[in-house]
């Protein structure tokens, strides 16, 4: 019967008479043992408390045991947890990490025990970092660099360094000074950054892994390297300067690519001209021998005869290569000019074009006929 309901003597939750004061609570927890005691057991207990006591207690400890069932399910259902596919779960139990790594999927724990932080191991994470810094030539260079990392060992990254993030943050300021301080000021702000970038990673993952981060560092990119605001104008104005000798340099390369193969082309013709007048000459003077010594023997055969008809073709020759005449007459004080280029093309006009030796032969008698009338005229007045 319960408590409340008639005929139950007025007594409250603790079995007490409601005209005798307050509840004894030393009472009402050996009353709570002893039902416990009974549901783990103790009978005992349950019996010393008489009929309607024992009636009772059967209904508490069914409550309690249904309370105990539902604290286990909820106990038990909030140790469930998922590892997503990205996820790497790290297990902390009672404060202590467990060298075992949780693998995606469903998973369960017990709460208040263990504790389970989840990283995320496939996710591209970027730090930019910008400072001025000073170059070995002793110059000074704005640098923009942006780091990309991964987590490679949750570990590592949850349990080693107490700031990983800010580690990577120190350490790649190091390592980019390290580089940037053992090259010149050309290289950094030109055409050497992708080299520095790949210097700069390798120093890095060094960095880190030294001290235990957990961190892999997939990609540096610097981003951007230029002097200072300050001086940038007049770093601009050397660029375009170099720039432009260097363009300079490449016109002259090409002028000369261009000229060259000419000079040595025209240097190969010259060379064979000459090869060809060396072949020339040379033939023409073993004809010429030739021709001397069948000259020679002929003359042994007829003298008179040869040497007059090499006397006419060598007056033939000269005549034929001079266009004037100059003739000294003996005993007067005239020189006679006979302008042969004149007869000549009078006799080649007359011969249809063509100065033959006949016309040669006419030309040489007209100029004997001439000769003879002055030399006449002048003994003519010789005489008067």
């Amino acid at each position: 019967m319960a408590w409340n309901e008639p005929g139950g003597g007025g007594r409250d939750p603790w079995g007490n008479q409601g005209d005798k004061g307050p509840p004894d609570l030393d009472e009402a927890f050996r009353k709570l043992k002893s039902q416990l005691t009974g549901m783990f057991g103790g009978g005992s207990g349950g019996r010393s408390g008489g009929d309607g006591g024992g009636s009772g207690g059967k209904v508490s400890a069914g409550l309690l045991g249904v309370g105990l069932l539902a604290l286990v399910a909820i106990y038990g259902f909030f140790g469930l947890y998922q590892i997503d596919q990205g996820e790497r779960g790290v297990v902390f139990r009672f404060g202590a990490v467990q060298q075992n790594i949780v693998m995606p999927g469903l998973h369960w724990n017990p709460p208040l025990i263990d504790r389970v932080n989840k990283v995320n191991v496939t996710q591209v994470r970027s730090k930019e970092h910008q400072a001025l810094m000073l170059t070995e030539d002793e110059n000074i260079v704005d640098v923009t660099m942006t780091v990309q990392y991964v987590v490679d060992d949750p570990i590592a990254f949850l349990v080693k360094v107490r700031n990983p993030e800010v580690s990577l943050d120190q350490a790649q300021e190091s390592a980019l000074r390290h580089v940037v301080g053992g090259s010149i000021m050309d290289r950094v702000i030109t055409d050497g950054r992708a080299a520095i970038a790949i210097e700069v990673q390798e120093r890095l993952q060094s960095y880190l892994n030294r001290y235990q981060t957990g961190i892999l560092v997939s990609k540096v990119n610097i981003d951007e390297s230029a002097p200072p605001s300050q001086v940038r104008d007049a770093f601009n104005d050397v660029q375009k300067a170099q720039e432009d000798e260097q363009r300079f340099i490449n016109e002259a390369n090409a002028y000369a690519e261009s000229v060259i193969p000419t000079a040595r082309g025209e240097a190969q013709k010259l060379i064979e001209q000459a090869n060809a007048y060396r072949d020339q000459v040379v033939a023409r003077a073993e004809g010429e021998a030739q021709r001397f010594e069948k000259l020679l023997a002929e003359y042994s055969l007829a003298k008179d005869v040869t040497r007059d008809r090499l006397y006419l073709d060598s007056i033939e020759a000269v005549l034929s290569n001079s266009s004037k005449i100059m003739v000294d007459v003996e005993g007067g004080n005239n020189l006679m000019v006979l302008p042969l280029d004149r007869f000549v093309q009078s006799g080649a006009a007359g011969a249809g074009g063509a100065a033959t030796q006949d016309t040669v032969r006419s030309l040489a008698d007209a100029v004997i006929r001439e000769i003879n009338n002055r030399v006449a005229d002048g003994r003519g007045r010789d005489t008067r």
